[in-house]
């Protein structure tokens, strides 16, 4: 969502340090090709609830675009952006003209060979544009754009009449089609709709330099609303259990494939594990558009990862198209969040897809254009859930035990914030590791912006007896900020032990929610579970499935989709929770088809039977 905000800049400043612990020397891989969501990207620090000593880091709303050889990512009230040029390694731009209370839920436009950036407002700002985004350096396309047509001012909009547009534009989303014509798309509200008008950017009139009057073009079209007494998905709350409070719709991007046009949004907030994406499909950039029966397109309930809404859809350099999207974190802040990248795409017949199944497991960035079905999942799988894990301090109520429930709502809290502290984590077993993700919580953070200390150092160690240590990765000279730091090993290490060594965190506390260990036991994967029922309930927007556990699982798979090889959405759940789902994200008149599959340390098990769940 982003009539929330966040923000922050920073500085990379190395700290030298020494730890006294054994062997140095696997840096991280510079040339790792592998990613694990969350997104592994410097997030800044929030400043809006600095007077109620309100700390923490937080990254929502991105927008990733590709111009030139680079690819560039901006999101919500971070005082700057990323660039990276393979997707998987990310650098902080700061640059040289931005916005004196930050960026939101930002707008980004690829047109006439420029790099054009609106962020969400309600008055009449600047438009941006760059030609050298990668070295930070920005121009006013125009000061000041023009305002909405028939639209109310902020300190107006209590007394709005019946045909007059809120204040404006916020989330807005910039899009050119084949013929040139610009179009922009916003809305945020649980109250009014979606919104789109075409608009004249003057892109033949550089000449007048920052003083360009823009017009926008013909009417405003209302788009769509949402209808959540139809589209289960759109009910607010956890797993959209709450029918009270009106659902947000948010978050607008558009996207051209074939000769139809892909209108995404955001519902039904952002403060829950359902944020969402659905779109809307038509055959004008203004519409009228027809709701996909296949929504949500883009959604991510269960695991340690749960959000997937309000984002972004772009093509890399193969081809390969992306979706970006806002996790939900909640620790300090309903609005503390992450910011997530999944697969996608569109089939023949022009049905939209992501693949959130495994998103928050290891994933490998393609150097190819994707063949029809090839998967990015690595299949390296979850080694630390549950496992026994011990630290060497820890404060009332955070012990080491909670780096292993996969929650990033708990946290191993440290006594104190001094180099040497450990956190080590029992496999069990001898296992083959080829990843770890150390994800950090703040804790009392007490840091509100940008400084030079904010960064993280560690290094990670591996034995098989729990007295020997060999070096798995030193990140102890690391020159930035990790929240979610995943380290892709240099080579895949057998072992039973990890241990996390710490270094620095710029927190005033050392705090850490999840130590993710990746990688394989030996055996086979799991049997297939036994799917018992799937049946629509009375209100067909629900549908409660069950199945039969499986002894020694570590999670399962709820997939249903439109067809039996279509199964593109999924719900995972780990295995102490019940074997029992309500499934409340589907649309009435949709026919469905749900299946299961099991996962644990081995693999994964092929789908269970599928059962048709009739509208």
């Amino acid at each position: 969502m982003s009539a929330r905000f966040h923000p922050r800049l920073r500085l990379a400043l190395a700290l030298a340090a020494a730890l006294a612990t054994p062997v140095a020397s696997a840096a991280v891989k510079s040339h790792a090709r592998t990613w694990a969501n969350p997104m592994d990207v410097d997030y800044r620090y929030n400043f809006e609830q600095m007077n109620q000593g309100i700390s923490y880091r937080t990254g929502a709303d991105p927008a990733v675009v590709r111009y030139g050889d680079g690819y560039y990512l901006f999101q919500t009230l971070a005082d700057g952006y990323w660039h990276s040029t393979d997707l998987v390694h990310w650098d902080f731009v700061t640059p040289d003209k931005w916005p004196f209370d930050s960026e939101v839920a930002p707008a980004t436009l690829v047109a006439d060979g420029k790099l054009f950036l609106l962020r969400s407002t309600t008055d009449q700002e600047p438009l941006l544009y760059s030609t050298d985004p990668a070295h930070g350096h920005w121009k006013f396309w125009t000061r000041l754009m023009p305002p909405l047509p028939n639209a109310v001012t902020s300190s107006t909009e209590y007394k709005i009449k019946p045909g007059q547009l809120p204040p404006g534009p916020w989330d807005p989303g910039l899009f050119q089609d084949n013929d040139g014509k610009v179009y922009m798309y916003w809305g945020s509200s649980n109250v009014y709709p979606m919104y789109g008008q075409q608009i004249d950017l003057k892109l033949g009139d550089g000449a007048q330099g920052e003083g360009k009057r823009l017009a926008y073009v013909g009417e405003t079209t209302t788009l769509l609303r949402l209808h959540p007494d139809q589209h289960g998905w759109e009910r607010f709350g956890r797993d959209h259990r709450d029918e009270k409070t009106l659902p947000f719709m948010e978050g607008a991007w558009m996207n051209r494939h074939g000769d139809r046009y892909y209108l995404q949004y955001a519902a039904p907030g952002t403060e829950y594990n359902a944020y969402a994406t659905g779109v809307y499909v038509g055959e004008h950039p203004l519409g009228p558009f027809t709701y996909a029966p296949y929504n949500p397109v883009g959604y991510k309930p269960g695991g340690f990862v749960e959000g997937a809404g309000h984002g972004s859809t772009f093509e890399d350099a193969y081809g390969n198209v992306w979706n970006t999207g806002t996790n939900w974190i909640g620790l300090n802040w309903n609005f503390e969040r992450r910011i997530d990248l999944y697969p996608a795409g569109f089939h023949d017949d022009g049905q939209m897809w992501v693949d959130t199944r495994f998103g928050d497991f290891p994933q490998r960035m393609p150097d190819h254009k994707l063949q029809p079905g090839e998967s990015t999942f690595t299949g390296w799988m979850l080694l630390s859930w549950h496992k026994h894990a011990t630290a060497s301090s820890q404060i009332p109520g955070h012990g080491p035990d909670q780096v292993t429930d996969e929650n990033p709502r708990t946290f191993w809290g440290a006594a104190s914030n001094t180099p040497g502290q450990t956190l080590t984590v029992d496999l069990g077993g001898p296992r083959t590791v080829n990843a770890i993700q150390v994800n950090y919580a703040d804790d009392r953070s007490d840091r509100y912006g940008d400084a030079p200390d904010l960064v993280t150092q560690f290094t990670l160690e591996g034995s098989t007896d729990g007295r020997h240590w060999q070096s798995l990765a030193d990140l102890s000279h690391e020159p930035r900020d990790h929240a979610n730091a995943y380290v892709e090993l240099d080579a895949p290490a057998r072992i039973r032990y990890v241990r996390y060594v710490h270094q620095h965190v710029g927190a005033r506390h050392l705090a850490i929610s999840d130590l993710r260990v990746f990688g394989h036991q030996d055996g086979p994967p799991p049997p297939a579970p036994e799917l018992l029922s799937a049946t629509r309930d009375q209100d067909t927007r629900n549908a409660t499935i069950r199945w039969k556990r499986v002894p020694g699982a570590v999670g399962y798979n709820v997939r249903w989709g439109l067809t039996a090889d279509r199964l593109h959405e999924t719900y995972q759940r780990f295995a102490d929770r019940p074997t029992t789902l309500q499934l409340r994200a589907l649309s009435k008149g949709v026919r469905y088809v749900v299946a299961v599959e099991a996962f644990d340390e081995r693999g994964v098990s092929k789908l269970s039977r599928t059962i048709t769940l009739e509208p």
